[in-house]
């Protein structure tokens, strides 16, 4: 089963229609904010690191937004996931933090 809006109807043209320049525009935030992410992580000085986490936040309520308006017109969908799908990856995952030193106290 999937979770969708209903779509909003746009033009099927060879031309660009709203759908795909928000959707490139979505597609090119997401690429940015790994880029940032990365940045962040090899920022060797504290006021660079500041100054691109503060950018990467932004690009990030930025993509967040054109997200919601894509979903809200139906032009983004999920797939419901399964209760049973989702008890099956927390043990997963339950077991990788137990694996962890401290069994992963530190992380919580």
């Amino acid at each position: 089963m999937n979770i969708q809006n209903p779509e909003s109807n746009v033009p099927e043209t060879p031309e660009m229609n709203d759908r795909d320049f928000i959707n490139d525009v979505l597609a090119t935030e997401k690429y940015m904010t790994e880029a940032y992410s990365t940045a962040m992580n090899e920022a060797s000085h504290q006021e660079l690191y500041q100054d691109i986490s503060s950018i990467a936040k932004e690009t990030q309520d930025c993509q967040r937004n054109l997200f919601n308006v894509m979903f809200q017109k139906g032009w983004y969908t999920f797939e419901q996931a399964q209760p049973q799908k989702l008890q099956q990856d927390y043990q997963q995952f339950s077991g990788y933090k137990n694996q962890l030193p401290g069994g992963g106290t530190a992380m919580q």
